[in-house]
């Protein structure tokens, strides 16, 4: 961790391809791992202890997506506001918002953990659950133990080291936790016999690590952003309550778009429950597992333009601003396209990867997913203009388009479309909210782009 990686990122000279590339794929690669928390337990879980364990993580799932998104907000909030401060030369204020971030937002992670422990039975039926699978549910949710925290630290911290000229080393923070948390997943459950309990301790255990990485770098190998003891005057606090009021307004558009596929998890829960039972929730677990790598490539793209967005939008450049967004824009189409057109060609390698060939669970999965993965290139197109829009400090706009795809579209189309075109309307519900908030983003966007910087 020498000053050659810090110099060699200058978020306001270097050409726009060569910033997407020092910061994308380092970005992509952490971020890919990241969702491999979740994709180990379900293939692990769904060959390991079975269906209806598998299916009990998907219900559990929205609890992982409760505590990124709170996290994500935080660190979308935190990176923006710590590249404008360096970019007008104040590593204090960066350092003292990166703090606040870090601090702050722990006792809503705590309070979280306690209703894991005690609420598990209230949270299975709220998320769709039934009796048959509430005795995975409880005991995966017991079994997680301080996660929330730990993955709170762990995403805050890739987004401060990224900003600290360390992508490489923001990578490793997911990775590394992501590998011991597939071997501790194969060991606890098919060498140890511990079932369900031992896939959530593995990930438990293994976001631990990760939050040792990241404070480790904060505390010892940081560059320009580092950690600040807290004050506790009554001026010191009312100034923490208002910047960390602000960050959390900044990423409050990344809260609503992690909570658009708690939405989505839950809203389809209930309607495969109601319409194919237990296998159907299980078939459409895979798609719960599957899409946050497709959401990872997404973010990926929105998290490499988000410093420099904001950072050349802090210097006033229209022109960097401009292409930066064009080049975002290009990239996540293609990905999106790429992964739509996986998703229809290997429908079933994929299903068969956390559900036995020959079940109907598996049946179900194979015939539907190819109707799924259509919205993947829209989706992909929709959060990378969103995340523009947040990088500009446009944060209204920013959550009106994540409340359509998130809640306005996409919980009414869940209910209406499967009435219209039976089985195969569930699976078409996401990509059709995909679309009607598309059209929506592109209308406003072409009417606002003079003040954004896009004229």
């Amino acid at each position: 961790m020498n000053n050659k990686d810090r110099d060699s990122i200058d978020f306001g000279k270097t050409d726009i391809p060569q910033l997407f590339a020092k910061l994308f794929v380092p970005t992509l690669m952490g971020l890919i791992f990241s969702a491999f928390y979740n994709i180990a337990d379900g293939v692990i879980v769904g060959h390991g202890v079975g269906s209806n364990a598998l299916a009990a993580v998907n219900i559990a799932a929205p609890i992982f997506l409760i505590s990124s998104s709170f996290s994500l907000m935080f660190a979308s909030g935190v990176s923006i506001v710590g590249a404008v401060h360096l970019s007008q030369g104040n590593t204090k204020a960066a350092c003292i918002n990166t703090t606040q971030a870090l601090t702050v937002p722990l006792l809503a992670m705590l309070a979280l953990v306690a209703v894991m422990q005690f609420g598990a039975r209230e949270l299975c039926f709220l998320f769709g659950g039934s009796e048959l699978l509430y005795p995975y549910v409880s005991d995966y949710l017991h079994w997680l133990g301080l996660y929330p925290i730990f993955q709170l630290i762990m995403i805050e911290g890739s987004f401060v080291l990224r900003l600290d000229g360390s992508p490489n080393y923001a990578m490793m923070v997911n990775v590394v936790p992501s590998l011991l948390n597939v071997f501790l997943d194969w060991w606890l459950v098919y060498r140890q016999d511990w079932g369900i309990a031992g896939a959530a301790f593995a990930t438990n255990f293994s976001a631990g690590f990760g939050t040792v990485m990241v404070l480790v770098y904060l505390l010892f190998f940081s560059k320009k952003i580092h950690l600040y003891k807290p004050k506790f005057s009554a001026t010191a606090l009312r100034l923490t309550a208002r910047n960390t009021a602000y960050m959390a307004k900044l990423g409050f558009p990344t809260f609503i778009g992690e909570g658009a596929i708690t939405c989505m998890i839950i809203a389809g829960n209930y309607m495969f429950m109601r319409t194919l039972g237990e296998d159907g929730v299980a078939a459409f677990g895979t798609c719960c597992y599957l899409f946050p790598l497709v959401f990872m490539f997404a973010n990926a793209i929105a998290q490499s333009q988000l410093p420099i967005v904001s950072y050349n939008y802090g210097l006033g450049d229209k022109k960097r601003v401009r292409s930066a967004f064009k080049f975002a824009v290009v990239l996540a189409a293609c990905c999106g396209a790429l992964m739509t057109i996986l998703g229809i060609v290997a429908s079933k390698p994929l299903v068969s990867l956390f559900i036995s060939t020959g079940t109907n669970a598996f049946r179900i999965g194979a015939e539907g997913f190819p109707y799924f993965a259509l919205s993947f290139v829209l989706f992909s197109f929709n959060m990378v203009v969103i995340g523009f829009w947040q990088s500009v400090e446009r944060v209204a706009e920013s959550v009106f388009f994540m409340l359509l795809r998130g809640l306005v579209f996409l919980v009414p189309v869940f209910v209406w479309l499967p009435s219209v075109m039976g089985v195969s309307g569930l699976w078409l519900a996401v990509p059709l909210s995909e679309v009607l908030t598309c059209m929506v983003i592109v209308f406003v966007t072409i009417r606002q782009r003079r003040k954004i910087y896009l004229d």
